[in-house]
């Protein structure tokens, strides 16, 4: 019986406890600030008569410098930056086998040297005696090949001392051209490895851009056309030239690479600058587009998106698909509409569900 109580008293307090929890869980007002915010109304645009893509600016002439010997760096004789010559040392690599291995071929040569002598004054010496009939062929015959043999053991000294001369200029890296140090990838005191790239350096002046182009408009895109090259960072546009049209995607992802040549030009370029292509394309029908600005967009790892207007008046991140770039604006694939609003703008910290403000 005592049980039974003690279970009913048990069973009455947790009711109780969950009645007082039910009644102190209350709404709470959002009273956050609203964030105030501009939009925009998504609207179609006219294709226009070219196809923009986006690539970045080079130099025509440029190298990555290595070494096909393995060996610790002794010296490092220019900085990024330095202009240098063609033939110019630039990096000394530790040669003290290789010397070595030279004083060893210089020994042989000298050997092989006196050898060689010897065997050309008997070769001489007992030619001379079959002319006279003093001396039988079978003699002349073994004097013959101990001087051909001694010969080609000369000739074979040498050679090796070739190949050492050889690896000597492994080991002392020269510029192969004009131009100026653009990177460092090494420091006094690291090992070298055939291969493995120490500096880098190009030679300022002529540029190009390599722009990716999809497999649907490759076809339109006609080599020696003029082109109008968009440089970001400085604001300004430079005439191209087509100078390359690839023919295959197989290792590019199905995107065609295309090669364009920049004019010469008063602005100061410079190699990894940002650059959008404009080539001239016949337009086709139904071409409207929509486009949003760049700066409109919000970017989450791979993912991009733009943040829209809610009905109540929140803000709502919607993803994006986006296509080609036009200047500083981006096509919209999927993922937004014509005639809806988007923020292009906000005086704060935006995310899913802030209060805005409409300005």
């Amino acid at each position: 019986m005592q049980t039974k109580l003690y279970i009913a008293a048990l069973i009455t307090l947790v009711i109780t406890i969950s009645s007082c929890g039910n009644e102190d869980k209350k709404a709470v007002p959002d009273n956050s600030p609203a964030v105030a915010v501009k939009v925009n109304t998504v609207s179609e645009h006219s294709g226009g008569n070219f196809l923009s893509a986006s690539g970045k600016i080079e130099a025509v002439n440029s190298a990555n410098l290595s070494t096909r010997m393995m060996g610790y760096v002794d010296n490092i004789y220019v900085q990024v930056g330095d202009k240098v010559n063609s033939g110019q040392l630039l990096i000394s690599i530790n040669n003290a086998d290789i010397s070595a291995k030279l004083a060893q071929v210089n020994a042989g040569i000298t050997e092989a040297t006196a050898a060689f002598n010897n065997a050309e004054k008997d070769y001489n010496r007992f030619t001379a005696l079959f002319n006279e009939n003093s001396a039988s062929q079978k003699e002349l015959d073994d004097i013959t090949a101990n001087y051909n043999m001694a010969k080609a053991r000369l000739e074979a000294a040498k050679q090796m001392k070739n190949e050492v001369n050889a690896q000597f200029s492994y080991s002392n890296i020269r510029a192969p051209f004009n131009g100026v140090v653009t990177n460092k990838f090494i420091k006094v005191g690291d090992m070298a490895n055939p291969g493995m790239p120490l500096l880098e350096m190009e030679s300022p002046g002529d540029f190009q851009v390599l722009a990716m182009i999809p497999e649907s408009e490759i076809l339109q895109i006609k080599a020696d056309s003029e082109v109008l090259v968009l440089i970001k960072t400085l604001n300004q546009s430079v005439k191209g030239k087509v100078v390359e049209v690839s023919t295959s995607a197989k290792n590019t992802g199905g995107q065609y690479m295309v090669k364009v040549m920049l004019d010469k030009s008063e602005y100061n370029l410079l190699s990894g600058m940002y650059a959008t292509v404009q080539f001239p394309t016949v337009k086709k029908k139904n071409t409207n587009i929509v486009l949003i600005p760049l700066d409109a967009v919000v970017h989450n790892g791979q993912l991009s998106g733009v943040y829209t207007v809610s009905e109540s008046n929140t803000a709502l991140l919607r993803w994006l698909r986006l296509g080609r770039t036009f200047g500083d604006s981006v096509e919209v694939l999927s993922g937004l509409s014509a005639e809806e609003d988007y923020i292009i703008s906000a005086d704060g910290k935006l995310f899913n569900g802030a209060k805005i403000s409409i300005q």
